[in-house]
């Protein structure tokens, strides 16, 4: 990924600025050029990953705020390979010499989700590959090694063999995946079949590995690996949940809500993130964050959060120091969305940290929850966009994004 500074100066929106109770009554022209910030969602194409550039472009003040999915997944894989290092004398539960490990795979069609499993096969030495890179695929059951879409692997220096013993989709009967309770349910089904064969659980996000943790893994001391860095996932590090990752969402919130700032302050979009703002917010490019210029986003950088440093991460909604000041401006409205109200990751780390940085930013932002399953369910509730002054986006899925542009046109 290419970092760089930005070096464009924006324009405020014009679009006839609104009030805080929603009296302008704007044009649609006025709409679509006011501030529109992608977020979480990448607006991309679910099957093959390539990134919706007419989406990321709608307008000159429109971005992509996201984390570093490659480098979390990687960082995720090599968290998990150097746990069975170093747990090489206990961790094998049989003795059979194979350590096997199930995957709970969140979204086939989400890129997060994609570089999540691949980053843990390629650590793993299990992937296979497809189209010039890992396959992603779900492996349905493989306790024999025998399936094409994973091999077994090894780790350097170790003697095990490495294998997926299954994974799956965690996608409920009613569509919406990244299902904590359908992970609850595979590991109940995997356990009975193949229990003591399960030597490590890997997860694409916390409220899955917790569902499969507490119904099964922590009871029977199998360490289990996820992803968000929850509070309750990062409390359980000390009853043997066995890791996480931190995407920084911290700095993700922020970001989403500062890029919309400073559009309609009319200032370099840098202001409070690479170059201090006036109250003294910055951040430090390569170290909190990167940015795309091409692709016009912004990507926190992750963090590892293990036995070793878990309790430096024990309250994952506090707000990030060097971005915690209040600026002095004009008190302006956000139309925002959360995909899914029900998301453990979204409601209870991500939105509560919207809600800290808004005051600070000055930004009176009506949050709304969606079902997990339709655009519509979101959509429908966006019936009058001239009363925001700027909006932020969480898709359902990530090939939807007309959906919301075609109400700003």
């Amino acid at each position: 990924m290419t970092s760089a500074v930005v070096a464009l100066s924006l324009v405020g929106c014009g679009g006839g600025s609104s009030t805080a109770d929603g009296g302008n009554s704007g044009s649609s022209s006025e709409n679509a050029s006011k501030p529109l910030v992608w977020y979480n969602r990448q607006p991309s194409n679910s099957t093959t990953g390539e990134l919706d550039k007419e989406a990321l472009n709608f307008n000159k003040d429109t971005y992509y705020v996201g984390f570093d999915a490659n480098q979390g997944a990687e960082l995720q894989g090599q968290m998990v390979a150097d746990y069975i290092a170093a747990h090489k004398d206990v961790i094998d539960r049989n003795g059979d010499g194979v350590i096997g490990y199930v995957l709970a795979i969140g979204d086939v069609g989400h890129n997060d989700s994609i570089a999540r499993t691949r980053g843990a096969r390629k650590a793993l030495g299990t992937g296979v590959e497809k189209d010039g890179d890992i396959d992603p695929s779900p492996a349905g059951t493989n306790t024999d090694g025998s399936s094409s879409i994973v091999k077994d692997g090894k780790i350097d220096g170790l003697d095990f063999t490495i294998r997926e013993l299954a994974s799956q989709e965690m996608k409920n009967s009613a569509g919406a995946t990244w299902d904590a309770a359908t992970a609850g349910n595979a590991i109940g089904t995997w356990s009975a079949s193949f229990g003591d064969q399960i030597d490590v659980i890997v997860s694409n996000n916390d409220g899955m590995g917790m569902s499969m943790f507490t119904a099964w893994a922590k009871e029977n001391k199998v360490p289990t690996f996820g992803y968000d860095a929850n509070s309750d996932a990062v409390a359980a590090i000390a009853e043997g949940y066995g890791g996480t990752i931190s995407q920084h969402a911290d700095v993700q919130a922020y970001l989403t809500l500062r890029v919309l700032r400073n559009a309609l302050d009319g200032v370099d979009v840098n202001t409070g993130i690479a170059t201090a703002d006036e109250a003294g917010n910055v951040l430090e490019e390569g170290v909190d964050y990167e940015y795309n210029e091409e692709d016009r986003s912004f990507y926190a950088l992750n963090l590892a959060v293990t036995a070793e440093n878990y309790t430096d991460f024990m309250d994952a909604t506090k707000v990030y120091e060097p971005i915690s000041k209040e600026v002095n401006s004009e008190t302006k409205k956000v139309w925002l969305n959360i995909y899914n109200a029900s998301d453990n990751f979204l409601s209870s780390t991500y939105q509560p940290l919207l809600e800290k940085y808004d005051d600070l930013l000055k930004l009176d932002v009506e949050y709304i929850g969606g079902d997990g399953q339709t655009e519509s369910n979101i959509t429908n509730r966006l019936g009058n966009p001239s009363q925001y002054d700027a909006f932020a986006i969480n898709m359902v899925k990530t090939d939807n994004a007309t959906s919301y542009t075609s109400l700003l046109k």
